[in-house]
């Protein structure tokens, strides 16, 4: 991998460590200053609202300015809100706390399109491995987020104010990093998104498998992931440490076989990733369903994980197989805004189901959509003829299913 990769994989880690510092503390600062407890995960719903909302017009601003640009100044909007998080936090206001958390996930949209920045900065056959390495970057963000998060917790007199303060230190660090990022592909200043139309898109059976394949992948992960923690401590319970070491397995799970991914590839290609990926999703739901012992909780988690891998890399790599390269922010947006939708709603929805319905809700639940999406696989046609292994770059004119 060219060292390009390397760099927008370390400023991935960086600039994505503000969403795992949300999970793990949004929640706790919400009970203190909301109005209300039930307000308490709106923080970090509205995170995930405000990456969806952003893909669509960062895909815009890319086509006009270019990646590196919106890339920067994203990463300024990243850092302005941590500093309104901790003003937010000094005053107690939680409001303005809802505020930064939108601003904080917007910022993120710039973050999710570096994978695709790694996949132009290097040869169609290594487009595979440059993707694995740049998610890679997802377990470094695992890792610095929370950290920051307890380190920053007594940093000043208001409790986590420095948690923000900390996390604006890493953006900064990250923006750093994107200054020595160089755009691999021209564009001109006046360009437009051009192409064809975002209706013209959703008819092409590419289009519609690769988006599928990552919404479904995200969504079901998701919908699981957020019952897991609170059916696990809440409901069967299981003491906070084990429930911590299932989650950590699940971060571990969810990146882990991106190292692997390339080499499962060059034997299985798409067709046989997804698969994969259903498999593992179905072995993650069948588990669950048969108790709530820690090893059924363990299970269903790693193989979560890994199943939301296979499906999201599958997807995001088949994506490119359905556009000319003019068509690129447009495609790439709509791939984002429809997948951080689908989890936005799953995220939203699973507390729902966990109170109404409880885990095994949630988990039978999930079955119908995994099996229209295994059916959609099952009867699709839209497989690329060569993989991105192939010697020829896998361009939408050399590939007659994309029409």
């Amino acid at each position: 991998m060219p060292a390009q990769v390397w760099r927008l994989m370390i400023a991935y880690a960086l600039m994505m460590s503000g969403t795992s510092l949300m999970v793990l503390i949004a929640g706790i600062i919400a009970i203190e200053i909301a109005p209300s407890p039930g307000f308490a995960t709106l923080p970090l719903a509205l995170t995930i609202v405000g990456l969806a909302v952003a893909t669509l017009p960062t895909g815009k601003l890319q086509s006009r300015f270019g990646r590196k640009r919106v890339f920067l100044v994203y990463g300024f909007v990243a850092v302005g809100s941590t500093l309104l998080a901790v003003l937010s936090l000094v005053q107690a206001s939680f409001w303005g706390f809802c505020t930064a958390a939108v601003l904080m996930g917007w910022s993120a949209a710039a973050g999710h399109q570096y994978r695709f920045a790694a996949m132009e900065s290097v040869a169609a056959e290594h487009a595979a491995k440059a993707t694995s390495v740049l998610l890679f970057g997802g377990i470094l963000a695992a890792v610095v987020g929370p950290e920051i998060a307890v380190r920053g917790r007594y940093l000043m007199e208001t409790e986590f104010a420095g948690s923000y303060l900390l996390l604006a230190a890493v953006y900064i660090i990250g923006i750093f990093i994107i200054i020595f990022y160089h755009e691999v592909r021209e564009f001109a200043g006046s360009m437009v998104m051009k192409g064809r139309s975002l209706v013209q898109f959703v008819r092409s059976p590419v289009i519609v498998l690769a988006v599928s394949a990552s919404a479904v992948g995200y969504g079901l992960m998701s919908f699981v992931m957020t019952a897991g923690p609170v059916s696990m401590h809440e409901h069967a319970g299981h003491d906070l440490q084990a429930t911590k070491w299932v989650l950590q397995s699940h971060i571990a799970a969810m990146y882990l076989p991106s190292l692997v991914y390339p080499w499962l590839f060059g034997h299985w290609k798409f067709r046989g990733m997804m698969w994969a990926g259903i498999c593992c999703l179905s072995v993650s739901l069948f588990v669950a369903s048969l108790g709530t012992q820690f090893i059924h909780y363990w299970l269903t988690l790693v193989t979560l994980g890994i199943g939301w891998n296979f499906l999201f890399l599958s997807g995001t790599n088949l994506l490119r197989y359905g556009y000319h390269d003019e068509e690129r922010f447009k495609a790439q947006s709509l791939h984002d805004f429809t997948v951080f939708s689908f989890q936005g709603l799953a995220s939203l929805g699973s507390g729902w189901f966990l109170y109404h319905w409880g885990w095994q809700g949630v988990i039978f639940a999930s079955v119908p959509l995994l099996l229209v999406f295994a059916l959609l696989v099952f009867f699709s046609s839209a497989w690329p003829q060569e993989g991105i292994t192939g010697k020829k770059h896998p361009g939408i004119n050399q590939n007659p299913l994309n029409s």
